[in-house]
């Protein structure tokens, strides 16, 4: 289930100008048998690297119309593509591979649903490249950190400093590959408050809908956000700042970070989802069966720490 590769490996190495990007994808196919598979949430990113998941980012935009739709050069997208890619740190979180993976589940989530019979081209483009530039310049903290220490808070005068330079390194972007995108926002309605709602609902939901993935792709990026996690709360006990509970590596447990999450964000979005769509009732249950695994794995380490120590530590509670 793999790409007609030439030099594929070639991209990793020497991809450091947009020449390299384009000539590269311009020597690649994808089978139908791919294309069918990235439109699944079951799809495992993991299994793909950073040249092939450009490529499948391409596919995506070109397989939902946009490029005639909209008349969007197959050039110009590509150097839009890898201007995305350069732009993402190599952090344990978010990162390029987390880029792509919220924006496969929001794509899978477009055919799923079939969004297309229901919103406009241009609601459904606007969402994808919203999930393809939701973390640019990510720096692997969040912004409790960055009030507490960096220039990025005092630019955004504390105000979601990493949203808003997400938000500006994405234009930045935009501006400098894709001019032509200014003339497709004013079509969009922006005062349609249901409207914007939903789209960003399914966006949200596309970010953090990793526990909705078979266990084989949600675990290594519970693994990978721990990891950030913990190295920014390193980085807080270091420097005297307040640590954050939640990513405390001598507090937080895999059960105890994902129960609470799962049982009040996650599981309360994709019901309310499900109940427009009931297409995403088996992603539901997915969730539920998580929520349900990682409440009974807290208890049991309760228990096991009880046994041990006799009590039961306030972290575990």
């Amino acid at each position: 289930m793999r790409f007609v590769k030439i030099h594929i490996k070639m991209f990793g190495i020497i991809c450091y100008s947009y020449s390299s990007c384009h000539n590269l994808c311009s020597t690649l196919e994808v089978s139908e048998e791919v294309r069918q598979y990235l439109k699944t949430p079951t799809f495992d990113n993991w299994q793909w690297e950073d040249a092939e998941i450009m490529v499948l980012l391409q596919v995506m935009y070109t397989d939902l119309d946009f490029i005639p739709t909209f008349n969007i050069e197959p050039e110009v997208l590509q150097q839009f593509l890898f201007e995305i890619y350069r732009r993402y740190n190599n952090i344990p979180f978010h990162n390029f591979k987390h880029c792509f993976c919220v924006t496969q589940m929001m794509y899978g989530l477009i055919w799923l649903t079939d969004l297309r019979s229901k919103m406009d081209s241009i609601d459904l483009l606007i969402m994808l490249t919203s999930a393809v530039c939701h973390d640019l310049d990510h720096t692997g903290y969040n912004n409790a950190y960055q009030v507490h220490k960096t220039e990025l808070a005092l630019r955004y005068n504390d105000i979601s400093p990493l949203e808003n330079h997400h938000c500006a390194v994405a234009f930045e972007i935009l501006e400098r590959v894709l001019n032509k995108f200014k003339s497709i926002l004013p079509v969009f309605d922006f005062t349609n408050k249901d409207h914007r709602d939903l789209m960003t609902i399914l966006i949200k939901v596309s970010d953090i809908s990793n526990e909705a993935r078979p266990m084989e792709v949600a675990e290594p990026w519970l693994d990978c956000l721990l990891q950030e996690f913990f190295n920014q709360s390193d980085v807080e006990k270091l420097e005297g700042l307040p640590v954050t509970p939640f990513m405390d590596r001598d507090k937080v447990t895999k059960p105890s970070s994902q129960t609470g999450f799962i049982r009040f964000v996650l599981l309360p979005l994709f019901i309310e989802l499900a109940n427009l769509f009931p297409c995403l009732e088996v992603l539901k249950s997915k969730v539920w069966r998580k929520c349900t695994v990682c409440t009974s794995l807290k208890a049991s380490l309760q228990n096991l720490m009880k046994t041990f120590t006799g009590r039961c530590p306030k972290h575990l509670k």
